[in-house]
């Protein structure tokens, strides 16, 4: 328990201590009580119908956001914001249930109700008559008598029941939306990749893509956890996520290569991606295509591919490192074998000569989906086909006992011998 001071007590009527002579001159960091005031103020304007609150409250630099809704707003945008909020709810009425500070910082749960029925829509949505009643949490912090931040958690599902966005709960519709979706889920599974498959100790694949999951994703025991090498598609991130979380969570992404088809889930995966130096540019950048030449693909793959690639990839990624050829990552030891891609990298683990290549070679026609024999990646996609050709030619040197490429089926027995004929003759 404190000790109890036998001054005389300085509280004030809202139960902040009054700040002694001179103490404020030694911080700007307000009382209790002025942030107390600056927060009734500002609310009890909003409850009283004021329509310039936000003008009145906000400091020129102050920011918000509401969770759920918009990213980061300017003073500005916070007025403009509200602008529109009445214009569709022109009833708007606010209601204060509590507030609690601490400094600076305050926390206030509140009520709203108003009925969509403006002239305006709000958010893209057309007004519609609907009643809604919704309430929230706002956490501010307070300078000089004036909002410089305000984080705001309002109940949005609460809005978007009320305007009609989502069914009433327990209703038949709510049924029949949490059917549709649940199928759209298991279809997205379906097409989306498969359960991982044992490769090697320590090594799982996972292949995913539509049609024909060709698309080959490796997960490597990296300490704890799993590390990607190479991130398939932009529709097996979730599949990905999921496989990642159940053998320990993903520890990083290390790209084979920067192409749309290898880099698509990465963005979306929430943890640190790794190329080599000669890839960066292109996996932060344009995935390659400043060099692809697609008037070399026949008619078909020219339709089909200029189509997929913008769905398969997901975006660039920040690289937030780099590795070179001999470096060790994962228990494997990277292999620069460029040519399809200027950083195109292969691992290769000496213990039992598994080699994970991305696409150094091929095992299926790009065109067509049909799995076949060893061949040199198709020109159309290549930096360098004949810088390609030496890096298969390299590989074979190695004398892998199992070769895994970047999409379909991998190479083994006399990999070596396979490997050196397509590069001779492909």
């Amino acid at each position: 328990m404190a000790e109890q001071s036998t001054a005389p007590s300085t509280t004030a009527p809202d139960g902040a201590a009054e700040p002694k002579k001179g103490e404020e001159s030694k911080s700007k960091r307000p009382t209790k009580a002025a942030t107390l005031k600056a927060v009734r103020d500002y609310f009890g304007n909003i409850a009283r119908g004021d329509r310039d609150a936000q003008a009145k409250a906000y400091a020129p630099h102050g920011t918000g956001i509401l969770h759920g809704q918009t990213s980061e707003l300017s003073r500005d945008e916070i007025i403009a914001y509200f602008r529109d909020l009445y214009a569709a709810f022109p009833d708007f009425s606010f209601e204060v249930l509590d507030i609690v500070a601490d400094g600076d910082k305050a926390g206030v749960r509140w009520q709203a109700t108003a009925t969509f029925a403006g002239e305006a829509p709000f958010m893209g949505v057309e007004p519609n008559g609907s009643r809604i009643q919704t309430q929230g949490v706002d956490f501010l912090r307070i300078e000089d008598g004036q909002i410089v931040r305000n984080d705001a958690y309002p109940d949005n599902m609460a809005v978007a029941r009320g305007i009609g966005l989502l069914p009433p709960p327990g209703s038949k519709a709510e049924t029949r939306l949490n059917t549709a979706f649940n199928l759209r889920t298991r279809m997205g599974k379906r097409l989306g990749a498969g359960e991982p498959e044992p490769v090697a100790d320590g090594v799982w694949l996972v292949r995913g893509g539509f049609p024909g999951k060709t698309m080959n994703v490796y997960l490597l025991r990296d300490g704890d956890g799993v590390m990607l090498f190479d991130a398939g598609v932009k529709s097996m991130t979730r599949a990905l996520a999921a496989a990642g979380l159940g053998m320990g969570g993903i520890t990083r992404v290390l790209l084979g290569h920067g192409h749309a088809d290898h880099r698509g889930a990465a963005a979306g995966l929430g943890v640190p991606v790794y190329c080599h130096p000669a890839e960066r540019a292109d996996a932060e950048g344009d995935a390659g295509s400043h060099y692809f030449d697609l008037s070399k693909l026949n008619p078909v793959g020219r339709f089909l591919l200029t189509r997929m690639l913008p769905a398969w990839d997901g975006g660039p990624v920040k690289i937030a490192g780099t590795v070179d050829e001999g470096e060790e990552i994962a228990g494997f030891r990277v292999v620069h074998l460029p040519g399809h891609a200027p950083g195109l990298i292969g691992l290769w683990r000496e213990s039992d000569r598994l080699a994970l290549v991305s696409d150094c070679f091929y095992t299926l026609d790009p065109q067509t989906g049909i799995k076949g024999a060893p061949r040199v990646p198709h020109v159309a996609f290549n930096q360098d086909t004949e810088q390609a050709r030496a890096s298969i030619r390299k590989l074979a040197e190695m004398e892998p006992g199992a070769a895994w490429p970047g999409h379909a089926e991998p190479l083994v027995g006399d990999v070596r011998s396979r490997l050196e004929q397509a590069a001779a003759t492909t």
